[in-house]
């Protein structure tokens, strides 16, 4: 990629050598990832390294400034083994953002402002460019939940949806009742099941609340309900898919 040139006047050019060719797809999602690493500069030289095999098309560090490292038309290597709302090739539909947090592995820290406002402002640039949905602003969690949980239960997804990007509901207040979990099956499973797949999230329906249900509760909850976030479907979570799938 010579002469490279930014598809976004928000960012600064740092090609990767780390894409492919999107073979006639068009980008219909946004995958928000954190990069799970101690700092920043460590996470480009990763998604710059040829031998990493890894890369996004956007980079947003921690004050706010953003760096394009692959091309909006051509694959980038982030999203691995996904899916969402049929699609297989996660790869191929979607945008990567990396925005800078050690992640999990790190204590989770939290996101600052300035590259919240960053991540809001580069989301709207490329929604608007692309024709992106708000319900296809996703978490890489959304897409792999068995795999991963970035960006984490403490990205503040009501504040970029109260920005105009992606889709969110005020989660339902947490009470005391137990919820489905693990091993139990029947009607109310299913039908838990069935509205997941509905919104989008990769499950087969077979009303028994087995290991994939549970991880796919948890990126939910991840998402949408992070007060709580223990992969077990209380009327708080269920009801909270609910209000989203009547928007």
């Amino acid at each position: 990629m010579s002469d490279f040139i930014s598809d976004s006047l928000l960012a600064e050019p740092l090609p990767s050598l780390n894409y492919g060719l999107r073979h006639g797809r068009e980008p219909n999602t946004i995958v928000l990832h954190y990069t799970g690493m101690a700092t920043g500069v460590a996470a480009l030289e990763r998604l710059g390294d040829p031998n990493s095999e890894v890369s996004a098309h956007y980079v947003v560090e921690e004050d706010g400034r953003i760096f394009q490292l692959v091309h909006e038309a051509y694959r980038a290597w982030h999203a691995g083994k996904s899916f969402w709302a049929d699609e297989t090739d996660m790869n191929a539909v979607s945008i990567g953002i990396e925005i800078v947090n050690g992640g999990h592995d790190f204590g989770l820290p939290a996101y600052p402002d300035a590259q919240i406002d960053a991540v809001i402002a580069l989301c709207r640039d490329v929604a608007e460019r692309h024709e992106i949905l708000p319900q296809n602003i996703l978490a890489h969690s959304d897409i792999a939940p068995e795999r991963k949980a970035d960006p984490g239960e403490l990205f503040p997804w009501a504040k970029l949806a109260a920005a105009g990007v992606g889709l969110y509901v005020p989660p339902r207040p947490i009470g005391p009742d137990a919820g489905l979990s693990l091993g139990d099956e029947g009607a109310e499973v299913w039908d838990l099941q069935r509205k997941l797949v509905a919104y989008g999230y990769g499950l087969e329906v077979t009303g028994v609340y087995d290991d994939k249900t549970e991880k796919v509760v948890t990126a939910f909850q991840r998402h949408f309900r992070p007060q709580r976030v223990d992969g077990e479907a209380d009327l708080s979570t269920r009801n909270t898919l609910q209000d989203l799938l009547a928007l």
